[in-house]
């Protein structure tokens, strides 16, 4: 099996992420803002063009007839159809963004005003914080168990999967094919992030996946 996973093209959060939806106080309540996330953004223009980009890359490495499967959230819907014209997505909530329940949207100012015992494992232990409230989930436990799903889910005898879903749910799905700690990919991160679009390239020999490509867009 080749398994391309795929974070989805820049959305109108990526490219405004300090001048709009992280107002303080936020304006919206937190199932609002968590609907606005998952239902409501879209790509910029800058996310079209990297639709383009992906459509031509994603030709090349794995042809024209892969398994699509895509996150329930708007931006990365919209990247597989654009990306992957004429594929119907299988979607999935196995591939969703970490949820991040009532602190959806909030400044870590405003977080740690309304919950100041999560600081310091927002702070110091990221992958173990429990964003709080409802649906709140943890990168180490909850991502990374529907990442683990999603992976264990997969039919063999389904030659090529592209997986279309976000920067959290690639950094679990990376700590369950390369067999990495989550720790270790969270200080990368902190580096430097998949970017927008950026693919990843795996392929299943036996039981084990091993990542044998990667392609990021110059646009």
């Amino acid at each position: 099996m080749l398994l391309t996973v795929v974070r989805h093209a820049e959305s109108i959060e990526n490219a405004t992420k300090h001048t709009s939806f992280y107002q303080d106080p936020r304006p919206w309540d937190s199932p609002a803002a968590h609907a606005l996330s998952r239902d409501l953004v879209g790509l910029t223009p800058r996310g079209y063009r990297q639709c383009l980009w992906l459509r031509a890359v994603l030709d090349d490495l794995v042809g024209r007839d892969p398994y699509v499967f895509s996150s329930q959230y708007r931006r990365a819907l919209d990247t597989a159809e654009l990306a992957l014209p004429g594929q119907d997505a299988d979607v999935t909530a196995l591939l969703n963004e970490q949820h991040y329940g009532d602190a959806t949207y909030m400044t870590k100012r405003e977080l740690f005003a309304n919950w100041p015992e999560c600081e310091v494992d927002r702070q110091a232990r990221k992958h173990l914080w429990r964003p709080p409230g409802e649906g709140g989930e943890s990168l180490a436990v909850g991502v990374f168990g529907r990442a683990a799903a999603f992976v264990e889910g997969l039919d063999e005898g389904v030659p090529v999967v592209v997986a279309v879903t976000h920067h959290t749910a690639i950094l679990a799905l990376r700590s369950v094919l390369e067999c990495r700690p989550v720790t270790e990919l969270v200080d990368e991160a902190r580096v430097r992030k998949t970017p927008n679009a950026g693919v990843l390239v795996y392929e299943q020999r036996g039981r084990r996946f091993h990542r044998i490509g990667a392609a990021e867009p110059d646009c």
